[in-house]
């Protein structure tokens, strides 16, 4: 079949514009849709926050040298259960109610909503439901028996550190424990000591003075509650703290504990600014990732150490 040919010249004709069949125009933002859209991602991520998983930032020194001030971290939402601390706000009232409540391990660092606090604090359990506790010369003595406890040799903590605390630099606190390395560096080895407790869970605590709460009355923890300490014994407000409105004031309810923390995802000096090219070189390259779970140390049968140093 032979197709007749164009003019010379002509320019073929351009095809018509195809309407939307539902006659809308294509080009028209749905800001109902969009806005319904961002609305369910927020959803998503409250939920998310709530239920499996939120970040945590590290305001405080109270759990050195484990932790410092900078740290971002992860706490999962799910190990014990969920209560009314769970929700990603505080909005809901406190309650004693749990769902699929579980009890924490010996050494398992947690968050926890005092009821007077703003803000979530971080400590390590240290005793368990229906476990007497008591601290002598700032040591753990567990149902009856000294926990171990062994001098370890210093942490060493970077005095180019510029985070601050209460408006002071954090690691003032330790001045008197400054050295200088052989290249030039300043770091700062306040007295270290490892701890064990019963299940094996093994960690790091700094203990340099003398003070009131290195002496504690035995006391029992009841039901549905464990006992927190800082891991940075002699600045932490715990569960030895019963003044009200400045620690714990005892063993915490189990609903106030919102989750446990498992590892660093990045963490900065305090050098930064808030010029994002700065962030960089305030990086603590050597903390990110670090798991937050307690190494564990199998001990022989009733082993204790009594504390025979001092501090």
């Amino acid at each position: 079949m032979i197709r007749p040919r164009s003019r010379a010249g002509s320019v073929p004709a351009s095809p018509a514009p195809i309407e939307p069949m539902d006659g809308r125009d294509s080009g028209r933002v749905n800001w109902v849709r969009e806005a319904l859209g961002l609305l369910g991602m927020l959803l998503a991520v409250l939920a998310f926050h709530s239920l499996v998983a939120k970040p945590f930032y590290i305001p405080s020194g109270s759990m050195m040298p484990n932790l410092l001030v900078g740290d971002r971290l992860i706490v999962s939402k799910y190990p014990y259960g969920w209560s009314w601390v769970s929700a990603s706000f505080h909005i809901l009232p406190r309650s004693g109610a749990r769902a699929l409540p579980r009890t924490p391990e010996y050494g398992d660092i947690v968050i926890v909503s005092p009821p007077y606090a703003k803000e979530d604090w971080i400590k390590r359990v240290v005793a368990l439901p229906g476990d007497t506790i008591a601290v002598h010369r700032g040591h753990i003595i567990l149902n009856g028996q000294p926990i171990r406890r062994e001098v370890e040799p210093p942490v060493q903590l970077d005095a180019s550190d510029a985070q601050m605390c209460d408006g002071i630099n954090c690691l003032d606190v330790f001045s008197q424990y400054r050295v200088r390395l052989p290249d030039g560096s300043a770091v700062y080895e306040p007295p270290t000591w490892r701890e064990t407790l019963p299940n094996g869970a093994t960690y790091l605590t700094i203990d340099h003075v003398n003070q009131p709460l290195d002496e504690m009355p035995e006391l029992r923890v009841p039901a549905g509650h464990v006992f927190l300490m800082g891991d940075n014994r002699d600045h932490s407000a715990d569960s030895r703290e019963m003044a009200p409105g400045r620690g714990l004031g005892g063993p915490v309810p189990l609903s106030d504990v919102g989750g446990r923390a498992e590892f660093i995802t990045f963490s900065l000096d305090g050098t930064e600014s808030w010029n994002p090219l700065s962030w960089w070189s305030g990086l603590r390259s050597n903390r990110a990732w670090r798991s937050l779970r307690p190494a564990i140390r199998p001990l022989p049968e009733n082993a204790v150490a009594p504390d025979t140093e001092g501090h």
